[in-house]
C-alpha cells in the first residue's frame, strides 16, 4: 500500500511549531497564578530547549516555574514526571487550575488580536501544501492533539484548510491518543494498517504499539519536533516505529520509510 486511507497527525511538532505562542501563553499563565514580578523573559531560551518534557499545555507554566527554582535543564530533562508531581503539590495547585489560565491567556489573546496571535505560529515549510494535496488524493486527515480542537482549527482555516469537526481531536476528548485511534477505527471502519500517525512523542507512538486493536498500523517519529536525540536514537532501534524526516514527510507516500516490522492482526484484510 503506497498511501494512507487516514493520515492521522499530531499538531504541535509536527505540523507547526508553535514555540513563541508557548512562551508568551505559559508566561502569561504563570503571571496570573504566581503574580511575581519576575523577568520571564531571560528564561525563553532554555524554555525552548527542555520544552520537549511537556505531554499536555497546563504543564508549560510549571516548566517555567521549575526554572525560576533554579531546576536545570539536565535535571527537568531527566526527571519531569518526579518534578511535575512535586511542584504541584509543593504549590498546592491543580493541573485543571493551570490548564484554565492557559485557556483563558489564548482566548484572550484571540479577542484583542487574532491576527498577532496567528503569526505566533509558525508552520513547519511545505506543510500546509502537503495537507492540501493529501487532500486532494482522498485521504482523510484526522488531526489528534493536546491541544484545545478550536484553536487548531483557528490556525488551519487561517491557512486555507477546512477539515470536518469530528476530524480534529483535541484534548477535549479527554482520553490517550491510542484510545483516540481505536475510536477512529470503530467509527470509520478503516482497517489499523490504512492508518499512517506522525507524532512528534515517541511515548504516544510507544503507547498505541501497546494496543492489540493497533497492530498493524504505521508509526512515524517526527525528528523534527519536540524530541530529544535519545527517543531519535530509540526509534531507529524500534521494529514499529520509522524515524521521519520533514524532507521525507513532504515527499510521494511511496518514498516515506517502510517500518522495519509490521505486524497485522488477523481483522486487518
Amino acid at each position: 500500500m503506497v498511501q494512507p486511507k487516514i493520515l492521522a497527525l499530531d499538531f504541535d511538532g509536527v505540523l507547526c511549531n508553535g514555540l513563541k505562542e508557548y512562551f508568551l501563553t505559559a508566561s502569561f499563565a504563570y503571571s496570573s497564578i504566581w503574580s511575581e514580578d519576575e523577568n520571564l523573559e531571560q528564561h525563553r531560551n532554555s524554555f525552548y530547549l527542555v520544552r520537549p518534557v511537556v505531554e499536555t499545555g497546563w504543564e508549560m507554566p510549571l516548566l517555567l516555574r521549575a526554572l525560576i527554582l533554579g531546576k536545570s535543564e539536565q535535571d527537568i530533562r531527566s526527571h519531569w514526571g518526579k518534578i511535575v508531581e512535586q511542584l504541584l503539590e509543593k504549590e498546592q495547585i491543580k493541573s485543571s487550575q493551570i490548564m484554565h489560565q492557559i485557556d483563558l491567556s489564548r482566548d484572550q489573546q484571540i479577542e484583542s488580536n487574532l491576527e498577532q496571535w496567528l503569526s505566533l505560529h509558525q508552520f513547519y515549510p511545505g506543510i500546509i501544501d502537503k495537507l492540501k494535496d493529501s487532500l486532494a488524493q482522498d485521504i482523510s486527515i484526522y488531526i489528534i492533539t493536546t491541544k484545545e480542537g478550536r484553536f487548531v482549527q483557528k490556525l488551519l482555516q487561517a491557512q486555507g484548510i477546512n477539515l470536518p469537526e469530528n476530524n480534529l481531536k483535541g484534548k477535549e476528548v479527554k482520553q490517550s491518543k491510542a484510545q483516540t485511534l481505536i475510536d477512529i477505527i470503530s467509527s470509520t471502519g478503516i482497517k489499523a494498517h490504512e492508518i499512517w500517525f506522525v507524532e512528534d512523542r515517541l511515548e504516544a507512538l510507544q503507547s498505541a504499539q501497546r494496543e492489540d486493536q493497533l497492530k498493524g498500523i504505521k508509526l512515524y517519529l517526527a525528528e523534527w519536533g519536540y524530541n530529544l536525540i535519545d527517543s531519535r536514537e530509540k526509534a531507529k532501534k524500534d521494529k514499529q516505529i520509522s524515524l521521519l524526516s520533514l524532507n521525507e514527510f513532504l515527499n510521494s507516500f511511496a518514498k516515506w520509510p517502510v517500518n522495519k516490522h509490521v505486524r497485522h492482526n488477523k481483522n486487518s484484510g
